[in-house]
């Protein structure tokens, strides 16, 4: 059994748990945050992250995987902090969350450069500490696979070849990033077991859906509660279908929540907040969601408890440690 590298130290991958795969406990601005401190309350934020983190333990969630990579506000001690006042075992990474912006530095140089970055992180540890990170994360959205966004790709499948470390990619169905993104994992030499494909379960297309696991790559039904994206309802009859087709064995369940821009804190001022729920886009968005309400709906569609145990516990360890 292979090892997983957490805020508190590397832990057996039989030890993850039941693992959500795709929330954030903490999310800035970077250039605001460092710039105008004064407009976060960390003090608030962290109480925020401690209330979802003992509300997902109350299910029975071992690990939280928080995809915060650079641009996405990357707190390594906000990380640690929260995993030793509450137990749970947190998983970060290292990459860059952008969907096309770089800054002259990483502009003007090239993926090699930027893959050395990435096994700094996962080889030596984050932002000056011995926290390493466990995979990369990098994104394509509605831009599409432009320039930059394929060197940061080739940058994190070079690291991911150096390292043995798992690829998670933000993808956008909608925009139909997935296939070209997955193409230029696979131009690199990393196999596809490795290669886990975020937000998937944005579309109900089971031809979009099908032709990225047909590449043999995981895919994330991360989003729940995110109904701008795709409603419940679509979201667990695309999940269902899945499941009848055999594809259980590489389907991850999260709900990429996040805590800052939910509150208000980030992303969105709050009067913008209250237009977004007024008009249904996420009414029923949380870290425990799926637990609440998802989970006994797909029960009673037909998700058997090893199919659930498959994507909650399983699919998370074997991705995390390849093997």
């Amino acid at each position: 059994m292979g090892t997983v590298e957490t805020v508190s130290g590397a832990i057996n991958g039989d030890e993850l748990g039941l693992t959500l795969i795709h929330e954030h406990f903490f999310s800035s601005d970077e250039g605001v945050s460092v710039q105008w401190p004064h407009v976060r309350d960390r003090e608030a934020e962290h109480s925020l992250a401690l209330e979802s983190a003992e509300a997902v333990k109350s299910h029975g969630v071992k690990t939280v995987v928080e995809p915060t990579a650079m641009l996405l506000g990357r707190d390594v001690e906000a990380s640690r902090r929260l995993a030793r006042e509450t137990g749970l075992q947190i998983v970060l990474c290292t990459g860059i969350y952008t969907y096309d912006y770089l800054p002259q530095f990483l502009l003007n140089r090239d993926a090699d450069f930027i893959s050395s970055l990435f096994v700094h992180d996962i080889e030596e540890g984050i932002q000056g500490t011995d926290v390493k990170a466990a995979f990369v994360k990098c994104a394509a959205d509605e831009p599409g696979v432009t320039e930059n966004i394929e060197k940061i790709h080739r940058a994190a499948a070079r690291a991911s070849l150096q390292t043995g470390a798992p690829i998670m990619a933000h993808t956008r169905p909608a925009s139909n990033t997935g296939p070209r993104q997955v193409e230029i994992f696979l131009e690199e030499g990393v196999s596809p077991e490795k290669i886990q494909m975020a937000h998937t379960g944005d579309t109900d297309d089971l031809g979009y859906i099908e032709g990225l696991l047909e590449k043999g790559v995981n895919i994330g039904l991360d989003r729940y509660g995110l109904d701008l994206f795709l409603p419940t309802a679509a979201r667990n009859a695309t999940l269902l279908e899945l499941l009848k087709r055999g594809y259980a064995d590489r389907m991850f369940l999260s709900q990429d929540f996040d805590i800052p821009i939910a509150n208000g804190l980030d992303w969105y001022p709050p009067e913008i907040l209250e237009q977004l729920q007024a008009a249904g886009a996420a009414t029923d968005w949380g870290m425990t969601f799926i637990f609440e309400k998802v989970i006994p709906e797909l029960t009673e569609g037909g998700m058997t408890e090893e199919q659930l145990n498959t994507m909650l516990v399983e699919n998370p360890r074997r991705w995390l440690t390849g093997s």
